[in-house]
C-alpha cells in the first residue's frame, strides 16, 4: 500500500482534531443545557413547595390557636373570651342573623369573632395577635372594625328594655322604690386624644378620659349608654344632653330613676338626701339611722348600688377599658357601647358569671314587662311637689322600719 504524503497526512489529522474538537463542543453544549434545564426546574419546584408549605403552616398555627384559646375547654374559652363556648356559639349565630357580619375571604365568622373579643378582653395589641394568629396587622383592623360594626347593630335587641319595680316586690332593697326603672350615674374610662383637645378631657384627678353616662336594671343590665362626653364635663350637663337628645334616655311618667346627688332631685329623678350620711361604708361600724332622711339615703345607697357595681363589673370584664387606648375617640366610643352591649348578652345568656363572682355575689330578680304609651319627661327641673313626695316617702320607710325594730 502507498504511502500518503508527508503533506496530506498532516492534514488529515488537523482535519480529524478539528472535527474531536466540534463534537466535544457540541457535547458540551448539550450537557450545559440540560445542566440549566434540571436548576430551573429544581428551582420552580422549590419556590411552589416552599409557597404550599408556608400556606399550610398558617394554617396549622390558626387552627391551632383556635383549639388552644377556645374549643378545648369552657375554661379556656372563659380566659380568653370572657364567655363559655355554648354563649360563644349564639353570639356567632346572632351576629351572623341579625347583625349582618358574613364570612371574609380568609376568615369565618368563629375566627374573627373570637379575636374581636381576645382583644378588648384582654387589650390586646395588633402586633401581638397578628403573631399569634398569622395575620397581618391590617386584615386584623379590618375585621375587629367589622365584628364592631355588627355589635352596634344589635343594641336595640341587647340592651334592656326599663322595667318598672312592681307595687307587690318582696326584694329589700327595691320594695320601697315603687315603679322605679332603676339606677344611673356616670363613670371616666381612659381615651386618647390629641395634645390640643386634652385640656377638655382631663378628669379632676389629672387624667384624660370620657364621662360615660349610664343606666342600668336592678339586676345590673344596661338600659341606657352615652359615651363621648369630656372627662371635665359635670354629670348634670351630661344627664341635660341625655334626656334632650331625639333617641335620648326616656323616662314615662310616673316612673323614675335612682341618681346621686350629684343630679338634680326632680321630674322623676330621685336623689338622696345632702348633707346626710349616704355612702355604704359610712354604715358599717354598725351606726343606726336616727332621722327619717338618714333611713332614706341607707335603702337608696342600697338599691343605687347596682350602677356602681355594674360599671365595676364592666371594667373587671373588659380590659381594653381600663388602660389607654389608641384608637380615634369616635371608635373608642364604639367600644365603649359594644362593651356594653356584650356585657347585657353574657349576663342573659351565662347562668352563672364568672366576673360577677370575682366582684362579688349579686342578687338578681325579673319583673314583669309593663308597656306604658304616657309622655316623656325630656327636661330634669326641681319641684315641690316632688320634693314632698319624696319626703312623705321617707317618713313611712322610717316609721315602718322602727316599728319592725319594736
Amino acid at each position: 500500500m502507498a504511502r500518503l504524503p508527508l503533506r496530506q497526512k498532516m492534514r488529515l489529522q488537523v482535519v480529524v482534531f478539528i472535527l474531536h474538537i466540534r463534537i466535544m463542543k457540541s457535547m458540551f453544549n448539550m450537557l450545559m443545557f440540560l445542566a440549566m434545564t434540571l436548576v430551573l426546574r429544581r428551582r420552580k419546584f422549590r419556590r411552589t413547595l416552599t409557597y404550599a408549605d408556608q400556606t399550610a403552616s398558617r394554617h396549622n398555627i390558626r387552627s391551632l390557636n383556635l383549639q388552644k384559646m377556645v374549643f378545648e375547654s369552657d375554661v379556656q374559652c372563659v380566659d380568653n373570651c370572657i364567655m363559655d363556648r355554648r354563649t360563644l356559639a349564639k353570639l356567632c349565630d346572632l351576629l351572623r342573623t341579625h347583625g349582618n357580619l358574613k364570612d371574609s375571604r380568609n376568615a369565618t365568622i368563629d375566627e374573627m369573632v373570637i379575636s374581636f373579643l381576645h382583644i378588648v378582653a384582654h387589650n390586646i395589641k395588633n402586633r401581638v395577635l397578628k403573631r399569634q394568629t398569622a395575620r397581618s396587622g391590617e386584615t386584623i383592623s379590618r375585621q375587629f372594625h367589622a365584628v364592631l360594626n355588627s355589635i352596634l347593630r344589635l343594641h336595640n335587641m341587647l340592651l334592656r328594655k326599663p322595667e318598672p319595680i312592681p307595687d307587690n316586690s318582696t326584694y329589700e332593697r327595691w320594695k320601697w322604690f315603687k315603679g322605679c326603672l332603676g339606677a344611673l350615674d356616670g363613670t371616666f374610662i381612659k381615651v386618647n386624644v390629641e395634645t390640643v383637645d386634652r385640656p377638655r378631657y382631663r378628669t379632676r384627678k389629672g387624667e384624660i378620659a370620657t364621662n360615660v353616662l349610664g343606666a342600668c336594671t336592678p339586676d345590673m343590665q344596661f338600659i341606657y349608654v352615652l359615651p363621648g362626653w369630656e372627662g371635665s364635663a359635670a354629670d348634670g350637663r351630661i344627664f341635660r344632653d341625655a334626656i334632650s337628645r331625639m333617641n335620648g334616655l326616656k323616662v314615662p311618667l310616673g316612673n323614675y330613676y335612682l341618681c346621686d346627688a350629684g343630679y338634680t332631685n326632680g321630674n322623676r329623678y330621685l336623689a338622696p338626701y345632702r348633707g346626710q350620711r349616704y355612702h355604704l361604708n359610712e354604715w358599717r361600724q354598725g351606726y343606726q339611722p336616727t332621722t327619717a332622711k338618714e333611713y332614706f339615703n341607707v335603702k337608696h345607697s342600697q338599691a343605687r348600688n347596682c350602677i356602681e357595681r355594674c360599671f365595676g363589673i364592666l371594667k373587671a370584664r373588659w380590659a381594653i377599658l381600663r388602660d389607654k387606648l389608641f384608637y380615634p375617640v369616635k371608635t373608642q366610643c364604639r367600644i365603649i357601647s359594644a362593651c356594653c352591649i356584650l356585657h347585657n348578652f353574657i349576663r342573659s345568656e351565662m347562668h352563672i358569671d364568672p366576673i360577677d363572682i370575682e366582684v362579688g355575689q349579686n342578687e338578681c330578680n325579673n319583673f314583669q314587662s309593663e308597656e306604658d304609651d304616657e309622655d316623656l319627661i325630656r327636661r330634669c327641673e326641681t319641684s315641690h311637689a316632688w320634693t314632698e313626695w319624696r319626703d312623705k316617702l321617707a317618713h313611712e320607710m322610717f316609721t315602718t322600719w322602727q316599728t319592725e325594730q319594736h
